[in-house]
């Protein structure tokens, strides 16, 4: 299944990407990517729609936006216009236009899209205010989505697939309910245009909403499940169903279950693309596991590709081979022509206010729950990432040695002709004019080194967080504090990704007071109490807050001691040739040719960045090498 939200017409301009369905150029490049998936003996489809006023009329051809009723979306927040009759007939014979330009292009099927856009806005109470044929009774609801089909089946004829994914429950006040969306799908069905109903539950036209549509990592699996079962059964039409299935042992209990006929697991297979084929070859285990991160959906939503938090490879195949070739295999040694690679890192080293940790995991590892049951909230599930890849590492026969600091002699004493340093950073502080030894990082909150303080039972003061990150694109450490703060006071932190709904959630619950354009400058002790004295930039004034804890988040400054150590003696310096590193070609820059090493270093203890920065930095290096 790809393009998704594919556009049939010229006033559905793209809001991301999308592909223009209504272009006859785009055919050839259909027939190209159809011959592609067929030569593999695989179906390909196509997703259709046009986005309503679900897009901005400031883009494409500058176009008035359309929609049902002249009701504003709060996501993409154009005033769309009501569409008229003439905008309807165009419209539905571009559906039809659209999937023929599909059929022609070499494609299997479509799949209407109807959960947040033109078509279904007619279903829904909240979207649909008309008094014509296209309002009120839901048959006249209806109207429309059954023209468009109609006009799509006769464009592409009867053995071509026409599917649909539709809302079922808008899950919301007002919204479509279970019971009309059961009844929508029972007419789809009885038209004899549908072959397969794909359920959603939910709404898209706000980032909560969204949230709940594609649930991130912190939520259950298959939450919807059950809803796409009842589906199922009412109309007897194949059904299928994608959200939060992330992992096979659900997938097949929902076939199994007669809940579905197909499961799509689209961010799981971003993850590993090869999850069939490790089935296959009864090695299930070995499967990446998605985590929920979303990291693929929020580049989308910000005009960037879709990559994956801990699987580099994706969307970079041209250079990032899915399977790595050459690998090690258990209980080989390195010889010949390979290098001895010797690595320092793997987590970031404390001496002052952590002691040494006898598993892997860096900073990842601070969503691990605590003994007394504590933790951080849905960052735990990060944790799939370091134990899958300890697990490989232990299938490849691979040295992981934990508990120890790594000093420069042990690094040389194992002789590597290349070194790697990994070892991250540490939580920066230094950004504050006054009072660093007062505050309290995220690292030692989510790490449970230091507890959430305690609200009074007379005075509740509040808990201040802070966060000056705002360039970083993992911003899980800020808000994960947050989560667990909200549940013990109070809290003023910035967030932002596709995840914070859920800790926006947990800070309404708490009664959390946020705090807008206003920087941390200093802190200072006054009796038992501190003073975190906040700038605003814009009134160009300070104000004071009398606190019990002040937990900031502002990044890591490089733990880099043994990079330091070691780079007299590389015969690079330690330096990086670019060039090579975007190619993935060998790292050739000699600075000292007495040299003993080549000397490297990646994630954080580079600067601070993200999980993907790390793994990304390692795989370029290290598939050259």
């Amino acid at each position: 299944m790809i393009g998704g939200s594919a556009i049939v017409d010229r006033d559905s301009p793209p809001a991301f990407g999308n592909l223009h369905l209504w272009d006859d150029r785009i055919v050839p490049h259909l027939r190209a990517l159809a011959d592609a998936v067929h030569a593999h003996g695989a179906a390909v489809m196509c997703q259709i729609t046009h986005l309503g006023r679900r897009t901005s009329s400031t883009t494409g051809d500058w176009l008035p936006v359309v929609a049902p009723s002249p009701i504003r979306e709060p996501a993409h927040r154009s005033f769309p216009k009501e569409a008229e009759d003439f905008d309807l007939e165009r419209i539905a014979a571009a559906y039809g236009a659209a999937a023929r330009r599909c059929r022609d292009g070499g494609l299997d099927g479509v799949e209407i899209e109807a959960y947040g856009h033109f078509l279904d806005g007619f279903w829904s109470p909240l979207t649909n205010r008309r008094a014509d044929a296209y309002g009120g009774s839901l048959g006249n609801r209806l109207r429309f989505a059954l023209e468009a089909i109609a006009a799509i089946r006769a464009a592409v004829g009867p053995d071509f697939i026409v599917g649909i994914r539709m809302v079922a429950d808008e899950d919301v006040e007002a919204g479509l309910t279970e019971k009309e969306g059961a009844e929508i799908a029972r007419r789809l069905a009885a038209s004899g245009d549908i072959d397969f109903i794909n359920v959603i539950k939910g709404h898209i036209d706000t980032d909560e909403g969204l949230s709940r549509v594609i649930p991130p990592m912190g939520t259950p699996a298959g939450p919807h499940l059950d809803l796409a079962g009842r589906i199922r059964a009412e109309t007897g039409v194949a059904v299928f169903h994608a959200a939060r299935i992330n992992d096979v042992a659900t997938a097949r209990h929902a076939v199994a279950a007669g809940k579905v006929d197909l499961i799509g697991m689209t961010r799981a297979h971003l993850a590993d693309p090869h999850i069939v084929a490790k089935i296959a070859a009864g090695e299930e285990h070995r499967i990446r596991p998605c985590v929920g991160a979303a990291y693929c959906i929020d580049r989308i939503y910000v005009g960037g590709e879709a990559l994956c938090l801990h699987n580099p490879a994706t969307g970079r195949e041209a250079t990032i081979p899915q399977i790595v070739p050459g690998g090690r295999r258990p209980g080989q040694a390195c010889r010949g022509g390979r290098r001895r690679p010797g690595w320092a890192g793997g987590r970031p080293r404390r001496r002052r206010a952590r002691p040494r940790r006898d598993r892997a995991g860096g900073g990842a590892a601070a969503g691990r729950p605590d003994p007394a049951g504590g933790g951080a909230g849905a960052r735990r599930e990060l944790l799939g990432i370091v134990d899958w890849r300890v697990a490989e590492l232990g299938r490849l026969g691979v040295d992981l040695r934990c508990n120890l600091y790594a000093e420069a002699s042990e690094v040389l004493a194992e002789a590597p002709d290349v070194v790697i340093v990994a070892t991250g950073g540490l939580p920066n502080v230094g950004f504050l004019v006054e009072g660093a030894e007062l505050v309290t990082t995220s690292w030692e909150i989510l790490a449970g080194d230091t507890a959430p303080a305690a609200a009074g039972a007379a005075v509740r003061r509040q808990r201040l967080a802070s966060r000056h990150d705002r360039g970083r694109d993992d911003r899980r450490l800020g808000i994960g504090a947050g989560d667990r703060h909200a549940r013990s006071g109070c809290l003023a932190p910035d967030v932002g990704g596709i995840n914070y709904p859920a800790y926006f959630r947990a800070f309404a619950r708490a009664d959390v007071r946020i705090t807008l354009n206003k920087r941390l400058r200093r802190v200072r002790r006054d009796g038992n109490e501190l003073v975190a004295e906040l700038w605003d930039e814009y009134g160009r004034l300070a104000v004071e807050r009398r606190v019990d804890q002040v937990v900031v988040e502002h990044g890591t400054l490089p733990l880099d001691e043994v990079y330091a150590a070691l780079k007299p003696d590389a015969i690079n310096g330690g330096a990086v040739d670019l060039e090579a590193l975007i190619a993935v070609r060998p790292q050739a820059v000699v600075r000292n040719p007495d040299g003993r090493y080549q000397l490297f270093r990646i994630g954080d203890a580079v600067a601070s960045r993200n999980i993907h920065a790390a793994i990304y930095d390692a795989a370029r290096l290290c598939l050259a090498l």
